[in-house]
């Protein structure tokens, strides 16, 4: 079985978790209401995508 000879430090640690954060994904704007999108999605405030309404939204009451 294969057990490591010296403790790992602190320091060799972090390094190399260093690259293991969580990147947050880049939000963009909706070209119709100019709100905050993710890329690829239906915009929730209007319910557009591509240019094309998809869902209905509470807007017109």
């Amino acid at each position: 079985m294969a057990v490591p000879k010296k403790k790992k430090s602190k320091s060799r640690r972090d390094m190399r978790r260093s690259h293991d954060n969580v990147k947050l994904p880049n939000a963009t704007t909706c070209p119709h209401c100019h709100e905050l999108v993710l890329p690829h999605h239906v915009c929730t405030e209007c319910g557009t995508y591509k240019g094309r309404t998809i869902l209905k939204t509470g807007e017109s009451k």
